[in-house]
């Protein structure tokens, strides 16, 4: 038997920041992203080989052990590790599952600031509430996917992330104290999304970063009351509330509006958001056209996103050249996740 299972990556729109907690426990938060056609990818293989095998293709990376009932974290794979262990935990009794191979890859590299690790942890619970038949919804895997991700395994991030990749298109959240989260899916009218994506341009600066240690001084921050910081996560709340009526309505230029105040109040959340390459390569995209950008996750680096003139695309992406990095097309995705079973014949 072949398990499957796929699960969307995210564009975060607005509000990035204010579902990580000491924030959003204390004044509520509010997000609003959307999910694309790039997804990170799950197959699970039973086999009669008595050992459980972990791969990560896109990674170069391999690990296998006898059956056991917990696998030790160590760094390599610790994404498939504790979600393993969190089956086994919760919903095996404690006894080892039969022996398998789990074989994973991403379309877009980790630290890109598409969700791609909360991604790959809620793609692989998937697989296994697919392959076991565990009786888990929507909200039920995406918390259980924060819980792995934040507490299990203690990889610093919010809570965006896995619903987005759980339920899939635009949304706009609200995250409150004790882990409390609230899903708007919004219904985004055809040509509102064509205008959107014609509009908007992804770049990958080609460097990859580390989000936890940014959004550690964003807690850092919060939890002192960092004036600046505090200001910085209030105005990207407000912007998210904006920024959602404008999809709605398809009000492009105040979208363009609340999409560079985003940027300049992220900014204020902590020092490492930015840097001189991400400032320059912003610069030269707003010189050949672009209306206004903002990296897209914690920051320091990744997917940049822009607003652009739709006829000066061409003229962008041939300025951006000069970069270490590369022009990506989307198209935004309805789905969440996915799952199926393919039976021996």
């Amino acid at each position: 038997m072949v398990i499957r299972s796929k699960a969307p990556l995210r564009l975060g729109l607005a509000g990035g920041g204010t579902d990580v907690s000491p924030y959003s426990d204390e004044f509520g938060g509010y997000v609003l992203n959307a999910t694309i056609n790039m997804h990170s990818y799950c197959t699970i293989e039973e086999t009669d080989n008595g050992n459980i095998t972990f791969e990560a293709i896109d990674r170069n990376e391999k690990y296998e052990t006898n059956i056991k009932s917990y696998i030790e974290l160590d760094g390599l794979l610790d994404l498939h590790k504790g979600v393993y262990n969190r089956i086994v935990k919760d919903f095996n009794r404690g006894e080892p599952l039969p022996a398998f191979k789990m074989t994973t890859f991403s379309e877009a590299p980790a630290g890109s600031g598409l969700g791609s690790s909360s991604t790959m942890v809620v793609a692989i619970l998937n697989a296994y509430v697919e392959w076991l038949k565990l009786p888990l919804g929507e909200y039920d895997i995406a918390n259980l996917a924060y819980k792995i991700e934040r507490i299990d395994i203690g990889l610093s991030g919010g809570k965006q992330d896995q619903y987005a990749a759980t339920f899939g298109g635009f949304n706009f959240m609200e995250f409150y104290e004790k882990d409390r989260v609230i899903v708007n899916p919004l219904r985004i009218k055809n040509w509102i999304k064509n205008e959107l994506e014609h509009r908007m341009l992804l770049f990958y600066t080609g460097t990859s970063r580390d989000s936890a240690k940014i959004i550690d001084e964003q807690v850092k921050n919060a939890t002192k009351k960092d004036n600046r910081s505090i200001e910085g996560m209030h105005e990207l709340k407000k912007n998210a509330l904006i920024m959602k009526e404008a999809v709605l309505k398809g009000d492009f230029e105040l979208f363009t509006e609340c999409l560079g105040n985003g940027w300049n109040a992220k900014k204020k959340t902590a020092s490492v958001i930015s840097n001189p390459l991400i400032e320059e390569i912003y610069e030269e995209a707003i010189k050949n056209g672009a209306k206004a950008g903002k990296i897209s996750g914690a920051g320091g680096g990744g997917f940049m996103m822009f607003v652009i003139d739709p006829l000066k695309r061409i003229q962008i992406k041939k300025a951006l050249k000069k970069y270490e990095g590369n022009v990506m097309e989307f198209s935004f995705s309805d789905k969440g996740i996915e799952a199926w079973t393919l039976n021996d014949k």
